[in-house]
Order: C-alpha cells, then sequence, then structure tokens
C-alpha cells in the first residue's frame, strides 16, 4: 500500500466524492483484495465498543472484504460475508473484544426510521457496529463516527486499484492517527 494522502484540513470543503463531514481524513491506496482485507485487520487494532463505521462505496468496491478483514482482526465468530439479504449479522467475540454487528442498508430506503427497527442504538454501547450503504441513514446514532469511502474504477475494468478514504468525525476521532494505517 501506497503512504496516505495528507491529513485534509477540516475547514476545507469536500470535494464531490468524499463526505461532507468535518474531521481530519487519510487516504490509502489499496491494490488487491487482500490489502483490502490487511487494512481492516490493521484498522481493528483502532476500533473499540460503541465504534460506528459507515462504509461507503460502489458495488464490488471492497466493503465486505474490508469488514471481512475488521472481524479477523476483532477475533470474531463466524464467517463476515455480506448480509444484504438478511440486513444485519452479529458475530460475538471469541475473546474479551467487542461483537462485531455487520449491517447492509443497500435495501433500506427509510433511513434512520427503518433501522431504528434493527435496534442499532441499544447495540452501539457494546458493540462495534459497520454499515455498509449507511450514508445518509446512520449518522444521528452518534455524534462519533468513521466514515470510510472506497473508489474503484467502474465498468468493464479488471482494475483492482481502490482508494480509500477514512474520516473520524467527532470527539472520539480527534485524537486517533488515521495515518498508521498505511503502515
Amino acid at each position: 500500500m501506497e503512504a496516505p494522502a495528507a491529513p485534509r484540513n477540516p475547514a476545507e470543503p469536500s470535494g464531490p466524492s468524499e463526505p461532507s463531514v468535518a474531521g481530519v481524513s487519510t487516504e490509502i491506496i489499496v491494490n488487491s483484495p487482500e490489502q483490502m482485507q490487511e487494512l481492516g485487520r490493521r484498522l481493528a487494532k483502532l476500533l473499540r465498543a460503541g465504534d460506528l463505521v459507515m462504509l461507503t462505496g460502489e458495488l464490488g468496491a471492497g466493503k465486505t472484504t474490508l469488514t471481512r478483514g475488521l472481524g479477523e482482526g476483532l477475533g470474531v465468530r463466524g464467517a463476515v460475508t455480506s448480509p444484504t439479504f438478511v440486513i444485519a449479522r452479529v458475530h460475538p467475540s471469541l475473546g474479551d473484544g467487542p461483537p462485531l454487528v455487520h449491517v447492509d442498508a443497500y435495501r433500506l430506503g427509510g433511513g434512520l426510521d427503518e433501522m431504528e427497527d434493527l435496534d442499532l442504538d441499544v447495540s452501539l454501547s457494546d458493540s462495534l457496529i459497520v454499515v455498509e450503504w449507511g450514508e445518509g441513514k446512520v449518522e444521528e446514532l452518534t455524534d462519533d463516527r468513521l466514515h470510510v469511502l472506497i473508489h474503484r474504477a467502474v465498468g468493464d475494468t479488471t482494475d483492482e486499484v481502490r482508494h480509500v478514504t477514512l474520516t473520524g468525525v467527532g470527539e472520539r476521532w480527534a485524537t486517533v492517527d488515521l495515518g498508521v494505517l498505511s503502515a
């Protein structure tokens, strides 16, 4: 993986493909699914119970692959697969870490109203919640969240390169050095 881009100044406006949130960002270039999974394993070391991670990216961008790495890094039970048809899966910890709640909000169109049926607010303090396709749907759960934007070339391409932008929002992320993920 390549070194991250310089942290973005929160006072600068976000670009058209970046989340419109204030926070310090870092960008990492990922060249393969294996590197995406490894990024998830490294990211797991920065996460704790109560964290909300929102994953945004096109179909096939690597959201579930990143989450699979998170599950490995957290040491949770069960294979981490896309929860598209079940909406949410809970992976209990095999150790003393938090359970991983993996949500796919792709088919949920009602924003937080539909998400409330999943009781994510109840699970949030004790779990690590990862929501694919959560942008515009789960921000109200907490003021602190990590937004992971995964960009890949679209169309007829075999290009495996992904540009991953991680943006920590809120007090929880103010002192976290996301740049360590590029090591």
